[in-house]
């Protein structure tokens, strides 16, 4: 498919992200921007009338999809939309795609990060890899679609350390790294991030179909 330029150069393609959540907008906005793209970046907010998608997917890749597809076609502007999570090697890669309600209730951090602990507390340390994922999807409102991936390998502590971050940034201590993802800060963890590492990616995609 060859890029969108459209009659108007000076008016931005509009893209819309699949969240409300500012800081994942103002990442993403700003790798745009360092890219040289001259595209309008906005958040699933300025849509209130459009549902929040159920991911019933069952890899970061389809739930990514899902979202991106549902908000291309409803809003009729190009759509992202990322999912990520843990996985742990000993548990066979979960809690994967479950990884924001591994203790039963979605988005219980604390219980999530608890839970996981007590099932890995006679896991040694050499046994104890594990990564962060994340599948970033761009749909169109033609159905046309691509996804990326980004990954931040390291070992998971057996306490948590750091106040930064959210989920199980306080356990996650990235390859090469003597502190956690919660004790670095947001500029350093962009930075490696896996999601920073997908939106990265996403910027020839964009180019390609977006313009």
């Amino acid at each position: 498919m060859q890029p969108h330029t459209g009659g108007h150069p000076a008016t931005p393609n509009r893209l819309i992200l699949a969240t409300r959540n500012t800081g994942k907008i103002a990442e993403l906005r700003a790798i745009l921007e360092g890219a040289g793209l001259g595209i309008e970046l906005i958040g699933a907010d300025t849509y209130p009338d459009v549902p929040d998608i159920k991911e019933t997917g069952v890899t970061f890749a389809e739930n990514a999809l899902l979202k991106a597809h549902a908000l291309a076609k409803a809003t009729g502007h190009p759509a992202v939309a990322d999912d990520s999570g843990l996985c742990v090697d000993v548990l066979g890669g979960a809690p994967g795609i479950f990884s924001a309600r591994w203790a039963g209730k979605h988005g219980d951090d604390q219980a999530n990060l608890e839970l996981l602990l007590a099932q890995l507390a006679d896991i040694s340390d050499e046994h104890r890899g594990a990564h962060f994922a994340c599948a970033a999807a761009l749909a169109l409102p033609d159905g046309t679609e691509r996804v990326v991936e980004g990954r931040l390998e390291g070992t998971l502590r057996h306490v948590p350390t750091g106040t930064g971050g959210f989920g199980y940034d306080p356990i996650l201590q990235p390859e090469g790294e003597t502190r956690t993802c919660a004790e670095l800060t947001p500029d350093e963890k962009n930075a490696i991030s896996h999601r920073g590492r997908a939106f990265r990616a996403l910027v020839p995609v964009v180019r390609e179909l977006v313009g």
